[in-house]
């Protein structure tokens, strides 16, 4: 046989298993001794031109170019997805706390204002942008951390970010000018990882159909944080200097990288399946190799392949209607608990509250939390229900996740009209703002729930950008937000003397447009989808999958062939399942469980291409 009829493909190769290669160095060995006068042997012969050789027309060594590529079907149980219960939850537990403390400094930081401008002789608005280019870095700083995870790992992405931020709070803490405290946020902020990184752990543990628990779960966390922050700072501002809103900040955020360091273990799908691969090879002899191992590190992190995963959030957020109209709700909505932060004291003082109290005010927002928190336990169960019971209805597998938020989106506009006019003073009672205060905390924590399991579903892989896109929006909106909150509240209306009334009332109005989009999306998503290009892919890939049955890639088992050869003396048909795609910087997945072709998840093609067969 010819060398010249082989040639190898751009990917690292996979390998025949050994079984291939005692067949083949028999027939390599009877070759010469027979004939090629029947058409039987002109096949074996042609088929024999394909097994890849060297010049002097020996076969290759096990493994000299070729190795077996691990997949998540090689390896399940031993992923994050079959860890025990307890287990999963400890960890989320852990991340719920992790989450907690980086949005508990997005928010705390506003009880040191007054401390910061007397001191440093500024005005409180400007020192109020501290706050705000916190916010704005977050936004970003989250997008850039979240790829980084999928390639090097969860656990010291985040150990890395946590460090970072808790560096960084010590330029605040000890600034010995206003300009040291402008650099600490800026650049604390930008190390933040959020919950990019948070919401990538869910989907290690879960598979995508079993998050919503998780993730309703994770969500509390986040906005949680936020409510806590004026809670704790009401009396840090009122008994201890203002710096030590900034050292509270650092004991926390000390306290869970501590937690998460010795306790939370690595999930992250491909860097498990790299170390099974690793141990296999050290314990069995096999030539199995993880999905990392096989890609040269510069592929890996190509500078197109970096920016091109940077930029999709974005182009996301831009292009795609569902992401935009979404994200543009769960933006406006998160950025009205900031304004919160800065108008409660306006409203509030209108009552005599002091400082302890005006943080207090903001446990209603928390309470509206744990309200919505429990009610979405029941109606997740019911939209489990409704997908089992119609698994080919488009509707109930996507839409039916925004069902519950038809319901409670309206307390957005609601909470809002009854805000703006229970906070005109005595004689009319404090409670009744408040009360109004926990009904758009319901509507906070559901927006922002159920727009993140929707775009889960409805984007599959590229879930990570529409996400990314949403939290963005929350974070960068809300950054923005913060400096006009209080000339906002201050100045509308200010003629008449209803001031708070006027703007609240305006935000009310926004939100009432925003809200309907929610009910628009939900009756026309199906036809939003199609116009995607993104969901499409991935409802053609569904479809392809549904036709054509689950795909892998090379799996090693030698015991999957009984003999060298068939009965009809050709070549046994061989037991491999090829994965179909490439992997991306970034990508969310590897090789997945039952991975669909046309879906974006990491795979190879087969190494040896020969060039007389299709």
């Amino acid at each position: 046989m010819s060398g010249q009829h082989t040639h190898f493909s751009e990917d690292p190769p996979q390998i025949l298993n050994q079984n291939d290669l005692d067949l083949a160095n028999e027939r390599l060995r009877t070759n010469g001794s027979h004939t090629q006068g029947s058409s039987t042997d002109n096949i074996e012969k042609q088929e024999d031109d394909n097994l890849p050789s060297d010049n002097n027309n020996k076969l290759e060594k096990l493994g000299t170019y070729d190795k077996y590529e691990i997949t998540e079907d090689d390896c399940y149980e031993e992923l994050g997805y079959c860890f025990p219960k307890w287990k999963k939850w400890y960890i989320l537990t852990v991340i719920f706390w992790v989450q907690v403390s980086m949005n508990f400094n997005t928010s705390l930081y506003s009880n040191a204002i007054p401390g910061i401008a007397e001191e440093f002789h500024v005005s409180e608005q400007a020192a109020r942008c501290g706050a705000m280019i916190f916010l704005v870095l977050y936004a970003f700083g989250c997008e850039l951390w979240a790829p980084w995870s999928e390639e090097f790992g969860r656990w010291p992405v985040l150990q890395l970010s946590l460090f970072l931020v808790n560096v960084w709070q010590l330029p605040v803490a000890l600034a010995p000018n206003f300009a040291s405290i402008m650099v600490g946020r800026a650049l604390g902020g930008l190390s933040s990882a959020g919950g990019s990184v948070t919401l990538g752990m869910i989907a290690d543990m879960w598979e995508a159909d079993k998050q919503q628990y998780a993730v309703a779960y994770v969500v509390f966390s986040s906005v949680g944080g936020s409510v806590l922050g004026p809670i704790v700072g009401g009396f840090t501002e009122k008994y201890l200097a203002w710096r030590w809103s900034i050292w509270v900040q650092l004991i926390l955020g000390g306290f869970v990288q501590l937690v998460h360091c010795f306790t939370v273990p690595e999930t992250r799908t491909t860097i498990l399946m790299n170390r099974i691969a690793k141990k296999r090879r050290q314990q069995t002899g096999q030539n199995i190799w993880g999905p990392d191992e096989l890609v040269p590190f510069r592929d890996r992190f190509s500078a197109k392949e970096v920016l091109i995963t940077w930029i999709r959030p974005f182009k996301m957020f831009l292009t795609e209607p569902i992401v935009l109209v979404l994200s543009l709700l769960s933006g406006f909505s998160d950025a009205l608990i900031f304004m919160f932060i800065q108008s409660f004291a306006l409203v509030y003082k209108q009552w005599g509250f002091g400082t302890v109290e005006i943080g207090l005010s903001f446990i209603p927002i928390g309470i509206g939390y744990v309200i919505a928190w429990l009610l979405f336990i029941p109606a997740i169960k019911r939209n489990i229900k409704e997908r089992k019971a119609k698994p080919n209805d488009e509707r109930a597998q996507y839409e039916s996740r925004l069902w519950f938020l038809l319901y409670t989106a309206p307390c957005l506009p609601i909470g809002l009209i009854g805000f703006a006019w229970t906070i005109q003073g005595p004689p009319i009672h404090w409670i009744g703002s408040m009360i109004f205060v926990a009904i758009v905390g319901i509507a906070n924590y559901a927006i922002y729930m159920a727009t993140i399991d929707y775009m889960i579903c409805a984007y599959g892989p590229y879930s990570a950008s529409a996400t990314g896109g949403n939290g963005w929006s929350r974070d960068f909106l809300a950054g923005v937000l913060t400096i006009p909150a209080l000339p906002f509240f201050q100045n509308i209306g200010a003629s008449s003397g209803k001031n708070l009334e006027y703007a609240s009332t305006i935000l009310f109005c926004i939100s009432f447009v925003l809200v309907v989009a929610v009910y628009v999306i939900y009756w026309k998503g199906p036809t939003l989808r199609k116009r995607s290009p993104f969901a499409q892919r991935l409802a053609d890939a569904r479809q392809e999958q549904a036709n054509e049955g689950r795909r892998g890639s090379i799996s090693y088992d030698p015991n999957r062939r009984s003999s060298v050869t068939s009965a009809s003396g050709g070549r046994p048909e061989p037991h491999r399942r090829y994965s179909q795609q490439n992997r991306f910087f970034g990508e969310s997945r590897v090789t997945p469980r039952g991975t669909p072709r046309g879906t974006p998840a990491a795979s190879r093609r087969p190494s040896v291409v020969n060039a007389t067969r299709k």
